[in-house]
């Protein structure tokens, strides 16, 4: 008899798991909405929204909010080629398997090299700008002491709920999901309707941003407003070994993650921008940090206090959501033997079926950051700035591969895919991405001086030239030059093979048991 239902799954990802040449090492508890919750809480409305709301307002006024559509309808294309590829190579780490699988171990090393260190790095931003809502919630003064022990302790929870295993995870990214959707969407509907205090044409009043030039170049430069907001879908992917049936769901929770981000992001924008009393003293950049002003008088201060317990719940979520995903990253660059203590840092729990070594390490990293930005508090704009841009780079390396891939005649064979529009999908994707690199690149308007005006460059050739130089003069390529790379074709067409092959033995199977 064939096997049904969720065995009949788990039979299929082991199938496909050893068709890739690994074996399943891992505990696949984590189901769709599981999924999801990981790779929402690791985008994060609510951090983006909060981070950025003063900034992009001051920059080009309430139209800034366009961005969250136009970023949310790119990132969303990306979403589909990432699907594509997740749903033939649903392998832990994500970015690092699939630039090896799409084109090769060396192109593959150098682009984890850097998504690595923008993940490491925003753990570290995220885990300081959670402190101050800790310290508020407690009332206590957020001093550079309190910063770091409030980020070292959520990086330490962190951790520990980590290290529990995939099922407390999932519990806690689901826990995150709530927290995030009553801070953005039930907040952000309730001042729609109950506190608003500005008119909906104002989203298209630029309220004097930009003084008198023209106002397209001020709306380009207010573009961080939606490219530091969609991010993390791709931690989805991370835990690819973890989930259940995952050439169908991960695609899926990718989708939603990107939808309903850009739902919550919109609703929490549009909700604080009508709230808000005096909407002209931030766009003239005389209000820095409006948002708690806006919650006070909205929400009274014991509201106020019950938004910053759902804030910091949702901080501890994100933090989760980001060392799994770089511990699954470095896992997965162990496991090919790609580093330094390669056995060590693929060590895998017996106990909690986990990576443990290479979470302590995505832990304290960030932790010795941390301490770094304690002795010099001016830095972590500095340290943080190139992340994204690192991240865009690296989301846009495996867009460009899958297209190279279709060129040579690859054909998607996971159970999703896109079909026929598959290749406009992808060069839309690239299109869209290139534009995103260069206004990531584009300095920041009001910046004067070399280092401020091109930091987020430097920063992304410091740490590229690092890892180009450790690759050529290490060599940790060829520790691995065993292990399968640029397959896509192959894989394709045994993977179909696999599965016409079943569905014969699944025709014939009926005909053997009656001949019995």
């Amino acid at each position: 008899m064939e096997p049904s239902g969720p065995n009949a799954a788990r039979t299929g990802d082991d199938a496909q798991l050893a068709a890739l040449g690994y074996a399943e090492q891992f505990d696949r508890s984590m189901g769709l909405w599981a999924n999801m919750a990981l790779g929402f809480t690791y985008l994060s409305p609510l951090v983006g929204v909060y981070s950025l709301f003063a900034y992009s307002l001051s920059i080009g006024g309430p139209p800034a909010i366009w961005w969250i559509v136009i970023v949310g309808a790119g990132q969303l294309l990306v979403s589909l080629v990432f699907g594509e590829v997740v749903s033939q190579y649903p392998l832990a780490g994500g970015i690092y398997p699939w630039m090896r699988r799409l084109w090769n171990r060396r192109f593959a090393w150098i682009v984890a090299w850097i998504y690595i260190w923008a993940i490491i790095v925003t753990v570290t931003s995220v885990a300081e700008f959670g402190g101050g809502f800790v310290a508020a919630l407690f009332g206590i003064d957020a001093t550079p002491g309190v910063a770091l022990a409030t980020a070292v302790g959520l990086l330490l929870i962190a951790f520990a709920v980590n290290y529990s295993g995939t099922r407390n995870l999932a519990r806690i990214a689901k826990i995150g999901l709530a927290a995030e959707l009553i801070g953005v969407i039930a907040l952000g509907l309730f001042l729609l309707l109950f506190r608003r205090e500005q008119p909906f044409s104002v989203f298209f009043d630029s309220l004097g941003a930009g003084g008198g030039s023209g106002y397209l170049g001020t709306f380009l430069a207010a573009s961080l407003s939606g490219l530091f907001l969609f991010y993390g879908f791709e931690a989805c992917g991370d835990v690819a070994d973890e989930v259940a049936d995952q050439t169908r769901r991960i695609p899926r929770a990718m989708i939603l993650t990107i939808l309903v981000g850009g739902v919550s992001g919109l609703t929490s924008y549009a909700g604080y921008v009508l709230a808000a009393p005096n909407l002209q003293a931030i766009v003239n950049g005389e209000d820095p940090d409006p948002i708690p002003s806006i919650l006070e008088s909205s929400l009274g201060s014991v509201g106020a206090k019950v938004f910053l317990v759902v804030t910091v719940v949702a901080f501890v979520s994100c933090v989760l959501s980001l060392q799994a995903a770089g511990s699954r990253l470095l896992y997965a660059f162990a496991r090919d033997r790609m580093l330094p203590g390669s056995r060590w840092l693929s060590h895998v729990s017996s106990r909690h079926s986990v990576p443990t070594n290479a979470l302590l390490v995505v832990c304290l990293v960030p932790v010795l950051i941390c301490l770094f930005v304690f002795w010099q508090p001016d830095s972590l704009a500095r340290v943080t700035a190139f992340a994204v841009l690192g991240i865009y780079i690296a989301f846009q390396a495996v867009v460009l591969a899958a297209l190279r891939q279709r060129f040579l005649g690859w054909r998607p064979a996971g159970l999703w895919n896109l079909g026929g529009a598959g290749l406009v999908v992808n060069l839309l994707a690239l299109a869209y991405g290139i534009f995103a690199i260069v206004l990531l690149i584009k300095p920041a308007p009001g910046t004067e001086t070399f280092l401020d005006r091109w930091v987020v460059l430097i920063g992304l050739v410091i740490v590229a030239g690092s890892g180009l130089l450790y690759l050529f003069l290490a060599r940790p390529d060829r520790h691995s030059a065993g292990i399968p790379e640029g397959d896509a074709r192959e894989v394709a067409a045994q993977l179909r093979r696999i599965r016409r092959d079943a569905a014969t033995d699944a025709v014939r199977a009926p005909a053997r048991e009656e001949l019995r």
